[in-house]
């Protein structure tokens, strides 16, 4: 069913006819396969929804009983496969409409949230064009992606889901032959076979470095291809409109991870794994670059060059040359890596296999593995042997144009830097070129339209010119690419031993040995790029190698850089134990203004605070050895260390001294002078709906520091960056009343840096559901506070929506168009505000409202939590092994100690999906009944903020079934007092959608979106059986609990529900 990760554009009109032919299609493919009788209740299933479509209750009713009572008197053998087969149904059903989306935004031409489309509208609107050149250059978006447990799916079978979807759309092909047709449906039952016997279930829980490989898996399957389409259709969209393409250094995207770095309530992740995960993302950057320049040196095989480059590859050669022993035994050991570097297991060191086939960008382009022997070789005859030995020839024929001056060669070496990468392109002589700037300069100046206009010439001047740049018998682009593919097998050995446990010092790097930053291996690259372009080879240069640039840039050398998040407590302890030791008393027990004066005074000094013998608690130590490894790591690795359940100004002060600290001790161990600019920024994350009111003063306060502003302004470009917390902020007040504070907390924060002069990226910590803050992406942007998407954006990207958003290369470059036009179009045209106060006291009175009714039942209602427990498979879940951390921050029957995720999932299981809507009916009921429904339509009209909160519980309450969460009721729960509740429960359901109907002024829910309520009613007919299966499942375990059995026929239900759904926690 459609939800939060359906961003595409359609006409509603459009016919859904080709994607009922493929679920029928992949339905009889798999009911060719299945050993379970799933027809008779498939049938019964969808006669009791006609039935109800057709307004026919009594049929219906009559119809679900007979399915129900046949369902819950299976026996446990009949029961697992059945669950099974309707879970791959609903499975292979989300894959079909993913396809038709993708099929529909081809066919359908025009798409308005396009860089086509939105760079004419604003040109058309009147918007300068070097406006908007400027504004997408100088865009920051960056997508987290977490570890947050919501991927019921394992890995194997993602990946098995993405090769349906391309053999899906390969069937789309109108030039197929009868007999490739065939082929593609084999292919197809081969992998729908596959499918059903594969195990659903994970077996163990994952650990924390698991989870970071499934996010390197994603990287690798799909963004990897992904982010090349993109950039080019954002620069051929600049091009068109501004008449300049994108820079090639240009990052309107980046990516980054928690996975490895979210400590908070995990006691998995340490600071080892924090070092673990990091060496394996740099292993796996180094590997993927590899692999693209393997195939590069098989491209480039030109022997006319630029001069720089001519220099920079006759420097290398004569390093080569005067190699001892040692390199020898490197190139036989790097011809070994070369072959692994090609398997198609994609295995890691260790341990970190990636068991899947590859289906990179590089395999699928190529076609067939490029021969070891070729890259730096020339088939027909010289290698890079003959170059050197025939180097004085040729440079006696390139002489002529490229006079020597005698010592040229030591000038050559010292101008091309140890290896040749270190300096300045310049002429064979060591002067500098004439006709093109310095490297560093060509990379962020000049786009690729300026080198058409830089190297154009007659065609006589291009003969003779390219006759001068021949140099015969040699192959420099493969010389340099050779240099540079050393160096990559060496960053990967280094990374190995990273991983053994050896530290990382990115000093050692500075000997050209291995790449430790990306403009170490971005510039051979650029030179290489630019002296293509000088000889006539552009095109050439603006194919794979300008892909291969533009990824180096968008994911460096560490592929996803790791935020380090860990709870405000934690460091809080940390300091106390610090000032209790050295015998300034307790730190907890001061008051705030204390606490910032004697940190200030802390950070002001010089002198180290912490003694090396100082004794300390488990806990504590493990906070101070996060920080000394994160000191190590730096700003190059890793992103922001992010404060979970920051209150205080004092909390990121905190944070600030033990980072100085780490510093300070590092780089005693090091030798190195400890430079505060490769800290980490320091993210204050509001949560609570209290926090994020507060959220205000403490920055206020932060940002009247005079230490604090001066260390934004030295080390971090005056920038701050402020994390809001979505799902806690709903668990605690509700959906209407978190959605509102949130609003006002972006109003409070844009007004605060902005009269303090410092520039805000606001992170949004959003979930996958609407009740953790989730909904179509391109909405969200749009509906944000005005100023507070001023061309920075970041945002969270979790569980089952990474798959869903960028599982595909062709999805996921849509996805990363759709990211960047959205925050363009809040840049340049924020979305309204409230046209009138009275909307903004009105919001305030619907926020309090909805927040009183929300928590008189979740926390003052005696009998919720039983019920809870009762009515859904909460307890059930923590068999699901979907993720590394505990479903509960501490222990405790409460929800205050449960995890947002486990408490939005239990809900979604039952269909009635409570912490999304609750609230919010009493207050719009209320104010009804006080006479202000034209206020209420007025502000859904006009102010886009109130319009997407509704829209997106409007989509929600479509989406559950009181009809399924009453069965909960009635087979598991037996207490009066708790059928009462369930019973009011689900009356306030009804009165929320009426509520919400008579705002929008719809007589049915979705009765403008035609297209979305008939998804939905296309998948329930499959998860209703799976409901009443898990009800009588449930039942039978907790019955009998030593089961084994049963409770992996239950887990079986989960799954397939969460795929029917679609949304999980």
């Amino acid at each position: 069913m459609a939800d939060s990760t359906d961003d595409y554009h359609f006409a509603e009109d459009y016919s859904l006819a080709p994607l009922v032919d493929d679920c029928k299609l992949l339905g009889i493919l798999l009911d060719d396969c299945l050993k379970a009788d799933v027809e008779r209740i498939r049938g019964l299933a969808h006669c009791a929804a006609d039935m109800a479509l057709k307004h026919d209750a009594g049929a219906s009713r009559l119809l679900s009983q007979r399915m129900a009572d046949e369902l819950m008197n299976m026996s446990l053998e009949e029961a697992m496969p059945l669950t099974r087969a309707l879970g791959h149904y609903l499975n292979l059903t989300s894959i079909a409409e993913l396809h038709h989306r993708v099929r529909r935004a081809r066919t359908e031409g025009k798409n308005p949230k396009s860089c086509d489309e939105t760079f004419e509208r604003l040109i058309t609107e009147g918007m300068d064009p070097d406006d908007l050149f400027h504004e997408v250059t100088h865009q920051t978006v960056e997508i987290v992606l977490t570890a947050h447990p919501t991927q019921v799916n394992r890995r194997t079978l993602q990946y098995k889901h993405s090769k349906i979807a391309a053999l899906l759309q390969q069937h789309d092909r109108q030039d197929l032959t009868p007999e490739e047709r065939e082929g593609v449906i084999q292919d197809l039952v081969r992998e729908i076979t596959a499918l059903w016997q594969t195990d659903e279930l994970r077996r163990q829980r994952p650990t924390p470095v698991d989870e970071a490989r499934g996010g390197l898996h994603v990287v690798e399957q799909s963004l990897w291809s992904a982010v090349p389409s993109y950039l080019r259709r954002m620069s051929s969209a600049l091009k068109k409109h501004t008449g300049r393409e994108l820079p090639l250094n240009a990052t309107p995207i980046k990516f980054g991870s928690w996975m490895g770095g979210d400590r908070d309530g995990n006691p998995n992740v340490t600071s080892k794994t924090t070092y673990h995960v990091t060496a394996l993302g740099r292993w796996m950057a180094a590997d993927l670059y590899l692999r693209e320049v393997d195939v590069l040196r098989f491209e480039l095989s030109g022997n006319q060059c630029s001069d720089a480059v001519w220099a920079m590859a006759v420097e290398i050669m004569e390093i080569n040359k005067a190699r001892t022993a040692t390199e020898d035994r490197d190139a036989a050991s790097e011809k070994v890596a070369m072959t692994s570097a090609t398997q198609d297991d994609g295995n890691l060191p260790g341990g970190a296999g990636l068991v899947y086939e590859q289906q990179s960008l590089l395999q699928a382009e190529r076609g067939a593995i490029v021969p070891h022997e070729l890259p730096g070789q020339d088939p027909e005859g010289g290698s890079e042997v003959d170059f050197a030995e025939s180097f004085d020839a040729s440079e006696d024929a390139s002489r002529a144009s490229t006079p020597r001056a005698p010592g040229a060669g030591a000038r050559r070496r010292s101008s091309a830097g140890g290896g040749g990468f270190g300096g300045a392109p310049g002429a064979a002589d060591g002067t500098p070129l004439p006709s093109m700037p310095p490297v560093e300069a060509m990379s962020s100046q000049c786009p690729p339209s300026f080198a058409r206009r830089m190297f154009s010439r007659t065609t006589t001047q291009a003969l003779s010119e390219n006759r001068a740049r021949q140099h015969r018998g040699a192959h420099p682009y493969r010389v340099i690419l050779g240099e540079v593919r050393r160096r990559l097998i060496n960053t990967r050995r280094r990374m190995e031993e990273m991983l053994n446990g050896a530290p990382l010092d990115p000093h050692d790097a500075a000997g050209g040995d291995w790449y430790a930053t990306e403009e170490q291996l971005a510039e051979p690259l650029l030179a290489i790029y630019w002296s293509l372009w000088e000889c006539g080879g552009g095109m050439v240069a603006d194919g794979r190698l300008l892909d291969l640039i533009r990824r180096i840039y968008c994911f460096g050398m560490s592929l996803l850089k790791l935020d380090v998040r860990q709870e405000s407590t934690r460091h809080a302890d940390a300091v106390d134990a610090i000032t209790n030791y050295l015998g300034y008393g307790s730190y907890k027990e001061w008051d705030e203004e204390r606490k910032l004066e004697w940190l200030t005074e802390e950070l002001l000094t010089k002198r180290p605070l912490v003694p090396a013998d100082m004794p300390m608690s488990e806990e504590v130590r493990e906070v101070m050895d996060t920080f000394r490894v994160a000191a190590r790591l730096g700003s190059d690795s890793l992103g922001a260390y992010v404060i979970s359940m920051a209150q205080k100004a004092s909390d990121v002060l905190a944070v600030e001294l033990l980072q100085k600290e780490a510093r300070a001790q590092v780089a005693a161990e090091t030798g190195a002078f400890p430079d505060p600019r490769r800290s980490l920024r320091v993210v204050p994350l509001f949560e609570t709906l209290d926090d994020l009111d507060a959220s205000g003063a403490v920055m206020t306060q932060l940002l009247a520091n005079d230490w604090y502003r001066a260390h934004l302004r030295d080390n971090h470009g005056n920038h701050q960056e402020v994390m809001l917390g979505y799902s806690d902020s709903g668990k605690d007040a509700g959906r209407l009343a978190a959605n509102w504070a949130l609003y006002r907390c972006q109003e409070a924060l844009v007004r605060i840096t902005k009269e303090a002069g410092v520039r805000l990226t606001l992170f949004h910590g959003r979930g996958g559901t609407v009740g953790r803050g989730g909904g179509p992406t391109y909405l969200a942007i749009q509906s944000q506070a005005p100023g507070s998407v001023e061309g920075t954006f970041r945002i969270t990207e979790q569980g089952e929506m990474v798959q869903a958003k960028f599982g595909i290369p062709v999805v996921a470059a849509n996805q990363l168009e759709l990211y960047s036009t959205a925050v363009l179009l809040a840049s340049t045209k924020p979305p309204r505000a409230a046209r009138r106060d009275s909307w903004v006291a009105l919001m305030d009175e619907l926020g309090k409202e909805s927040c009183r009714a929300y928590r008189s039942v979740v926390f003052e209602n005696p009998t919720f939590i039983s019920y809870f427990n009762h009515a859904t498979p909460e307890a059930e879940l923590g068999n699901l092994n979907i993720g590394s951390r505990p479903s509960r921050r501490k222990q405790g029957a409460s929800v205050a100690n449960l995890r947002a995720i486990p408490w939005i999932f239990a809900w979604t299981q039952t269909r009635l999906i409570l912490p999304s809507w609750l609230g919010i009916g009493e207050a719009l009921g209320k104010a009804l009944a006080e006479g202000r429904k034209a206020e209420l339509q007025a502000m859904y009209e006009d102010w886009p903020f109130f319009q997407a909160t509704i829209d997106l519980i409007e989509m929600i309450l479509a989406k559950c079934d009181m009809r399924i969460s009453a069965l909960y009721d009635d087979q598991l729960v037996t207490d009066p007092a708790e059928k009462k509740l369930g019973a009011e429960l689900r009356q306030r359901f009804n009165d929320t959608a009426a509520a919400i109907m008579e705002v929008t002024g719809h007589a049915r829910l979705l009765e403008d979106n035609v297209r979305l309520r008939r998804l939905i009613q296309m998948r329930n007919p499959y998860i209703d059986p799976i409901n009443i299966l898990q009800v009588e499942l449930l039942r039978r375990t907790r019955a009998d609990e030593s089961n084994k059995l049963l409770k992996e026929a239950l887990l079986l239900t989960i799954n397939g529900i969460a795929a029917g759904m679609r949304n999980t926690g």
